[in-house]
């Protein structure tokens, strides 16, 4: 199972938000890029981006700071946030990440979604963002009437690269990760799905890998330190 550290990045600063409540940030570094380089220091060799701001806006924000956190490290990057047309997938390409995450458009363009995923193979992720199994889109901010199973299903036969999977009732609460969900996403589908949310303990990472998820996404843990990255790291080469 893969570790993908993550960096959320609201004002050009590493923030995390209390189940993607903006009005419940806290401030981790002023300097992403350093934080960046710490985890790969740390033997991480992927790294999972939001822009925070973009997803709110519609539109790619700390364009540059993420260019800047690529060209640092030899990690395999992805980053989701504000990315609604071809346009702004091409641009944040060519900055050197390896993956594009897209929800909102996603679910309200499945056709253009898919036909993104054909010129795009294998470089596009699938972000599911669910509040009680429903798809929560515009940064968290709206919840739909699509069922997360559902989105899914939509792009059963296009080139996804996986499926960032979050549960938003426990993201960024160190409460533990939502496994029977998480699993059951999984198993529902044929690609790669990257659990994310709670994820508090090393314990939480043995459980999600003991489940079938291929990657985990870890936040708030790393920063409060009731996780380390080189615990997490290590639990996945023993099994």
């Amino acid at each position: 199972m893969q570790i993908w550290p993550a960096i959320d990045l609201r004002g050009g600063k590493c923030v995390r938000l209390q189940q993607g409540d903006y009005e419940r940030e806290t401030v981790f570094s002023d300097d992403p890029v350093a934080m960046a380089q710490n985890f790969a220091e740390q033997g991480a060799k992927h790294l999972h981006l939001v822009d925070l701001d973009g997803a709110r806006d519609g539109k790619p924000v700390n364009h540059g700071v993420v260019r800047e956190i690529v060209a640092s490290v030899d990690m395999q990057c992805e980053l989701g946030g504000g990315v609604r047309d071809q346009a702004t997938i091409e641009a944040l390409l060519d900055t050197g990440l390896s993956r594009v995450v897209l929800g909102t458009a996603a679910l309200k363009h499945a056709d253009w979604f898919r036909e993104m995923c054909q010129q795009f193979p294998q470089q596009l992720v699938l972000g599911i963002d669910a509040r009680d199994g429903m798809v929560a889109t515009d940064g968290w901010l709206e919840t739909s009437s699509t069922a997360a199973t559902e989105m899914a299903d939509q792009f059963r036969e296009v080139p996804l690269a996986a499926i960032v999977y979050t549960d938003i009732a426990t993201d960024g609460m160190l409460k533990g990760p939502n496994i029977p969900e998480m699993a059951a996403m999984q198993r529902h589908v044929d690609v790669p799905v990257v659990a994310s949310g709670g994820v508090t303990t090393v314990d939480d990472v043995r459980q999600l890998d003991e489940a079938g998820l291929a990657a985990v996404i870890i936040g708030r843990a790393i920063y409060e330190g009731t996780l380390r990255l080189s615990e997490a790291l290590e639990v996945t080469c023993k099994m």
